[in-house]
């Protein structure tokens, strides 16, 4: 995604919206998590769930900006994101493009076909 973001950032805007933790220690952890020391409990507070937004884009080095959903999870509900999904908002501002459901379904390269296809229009 960083690399998509240095060649579009002049022309498209990159959010990331950290929803919650994919496996949480207090719920389905995975041996990957546990090797890579990434081992975060269900966030209880706002607090809590932006120091867990830090430490992703930390670990994942993200260079574009990173948004919060609360403690509601709405953006999450509002786009079927869990555990993550790509979309692009076109300039009309509905959704352009909807990418399937990650990890399988996380494909920047299909991402990058609607950008070109938006800012083509």
């Amino acid at each position: 995604m960083n690399a998509l973001y240095e060649k579009y950032k002049d022309d498209v805007e990159f959010l990331l919206v950290y929803i919650r933790e994919a496996h949480p220690t207090d719920g389905r952890q995975v041996p990957v998590n546990e090797r890579e020391g990434i081992l975060l409990p269900t966030a209880k507070t706002l607090e809590q769930k932006e120091e867990h937004a830090t430490q992703c884009v930390l670990k994942l080095d993200i260079k574009f900006t990173t948004l919060v959903d609360n403690l509601d999870n709405q953006v999450e509900l509002n786009y079927t994101a869990f555990p993550d999904r790509l979309y692009l908002i076109g300039k009309d501002g509905r959704v352009a493009w909807k990418g399937r459901p990650g990890p399988r379904g996380f494909r920047p390269a299909e991402l990058e076909a609607a950008i070109q296809k938006e800012l083509a229009r």
